[in-house]
Parts: C-alpha cells; structure tokens; sequence
C-alpha cells in the first residue's frame, strides 16, 4: 500500500509531498518533494496507485459561513447576525473543529477567519483537478482524500511539538524521538529535508496519519454529522498509537 501527504500552502513555494510504501516489514519514505504544484500532487496521486492522500488543509468552509455570506450578498439579515462573539465563533469553525478542540484541547486555525482562506482556496482547485480526473472526492474522508492534521497528529501519538514548525533543532530532536519510537520506518536518503524543512516533515506526518485513516485507525463523523461533514471536511484524527500503523507480520 502507497499512502501519500501533502503539507499544503497557498503556492507551490511552502508545499511538500510525501509517499510512503507499507509492507508487512514496515515503511519506506519512498517519495519527498518540496514545492510541489497541483499537477505534481495530482499526478503522483494517481499513477502510483495512491490508496490514501492526505491532505494539511481543510476541506471545506463551515456550513454556517456559507449560509452567512449567501445571503450577506444577497442584502438578507435576521436577528441571529448580531455581531457578538459567539455569533462569530459559529461562523469560524466547522463541526470538525470543534470535534478536533474537544479531542486535543486546541482550536485548529479558521479556514473563514484566519491565514488558512488562501490555502483552503488553493486546495478547493486541487480537488477539482482530482474530480476532473475521476476520482470522486468525499470530503468527510471515505474515499482516497482525506484531511489531516500532522501537528495535532502527533501529539496525539505522544510527542512533543513544540517549536518544530520553526526551528531546525526541534526538528532533528523529534525526528530522532520519531526513528526511536517507530523503528519499522525508514526515512533515508530524506532526513535531511525533514530537518531543513518543516513543510516536508509535514507531509510526512500527513502520509503517516494518511495510513492511520486508510486503516480506519480514527473516529469518522457520526451519522447525524455525516452530511455537514460532506460539506465542511473532516479532521481524521488518530485514535490509535504510531506502532499500530505497520501491517501485521505474514502468517
């Protein structure tokens, strides 16, 4: 099985992609490019048999932030549109978000309100050219898309990250705490991108958490969310431990 993550921005400058092999033996970080476009993304995606993409951004605008902005254009308001807080925060965040808060203690940033807008733009164009080539792109994560989130991933599976977005160092010392805890992976001749780059070593953690969803290894929307979750995306945050994620030995 192939699983692929893209840390994605809103150019191709600050966008990395990473393809993993998995066997019965473990991992091999087989692909890791920095500034990769749409084209390379789609490309790499489909012809080599990708079983799931994840992708760093979200996949949808909170249903609510439509509605408002629809009929915004349109001159129509009600006394709901007050201008306060919490009529705010209902238009910032998606129902994944708030799934996300309540799981991790932190608010992911706000693909209505924050520096997310132009990359969530960018990855809306990116799903379009994946439709464009058949495949059939559910946001809420059941075919070969899905979201994810590398930093709270890994917190998640019990690191600590903090200041590896920024700093080189932090980097080295979490991939080095990565190699110990996962042994099965082998991330050679890329290593070093991942310590230069913070987007490369992202779109390492996005094809990791990329085999997480594509085992099922995360909570999927409830029922009664599903639809939204079409609509807005959905976070596939791991439910699992990092040593669950290689394939069984053969029998």
């Amino acid at each position: 099985m192939l699983t692929a993550g893209v840390d994605l921005a809103a150019e191709a400058k600050g966008t990395a992609l990473a393809l993993i092999d998995w066997s019965n033996q473990g991992a091999t970080l087989v692909g890791l490019t920095a500034g990769a476009d749409d084209a390379t993304i789609v490309d790499a995606a489909l012809g080599h048999g990708v079983a799931k993409l994840g992708i760093d951004c979200a996949l949808g605008w909170p249903d609510e932030f439509v509605r408002f902005v629809a009929a915004h254009a349109r001159h129509e308001s009600s006394p709901a549109v007050d201008g306060g807080m919490d009529w705010r925060r209902s238009l910032a965040y998606r129902q994944t978000d708030r799934e996300a808060r309540r799981i991790t203690g932190r608010w992911p940033l706000s693909v209505s309100t924050d520096r997310l807008g132009l990359t969530a733009m960018r990855c809306a164009g990116l799903l379009a050219r994946l439709e464009a080539r058949g495949v059939e792109v559910d946001r809420a994560g059941g075919g070969l898309v899905v979201e994810v989130y590398p930093g709270a991933s890994l917190r998640l599976w019990g690191f600590d990250t903090a200041g590896y977005r920024t700093d080189t160092d932090a980097r080295s010392a979490l991939l080095q705490r990565l190699a110990e805890a996962a042994p099965w992976l082998s991330l050679a001749p890329f290593a070093e991108l991942m310590v230069t780059s913070g987007d490369a070593f992202d779109a390492v953690i996005a094809a990791l958490a990329a085999r997480n969803a594509a085992l099922g290894l995360y909570a999927p929307p409830p029922l009664f969310y599903l639809a939204r979750a079409r609509r807005e995306g959905w976070m596939a945050l791991p439910s699992s431990t990092l040593a669950d994620l290689p394939a069984p030995p053969a029998a």
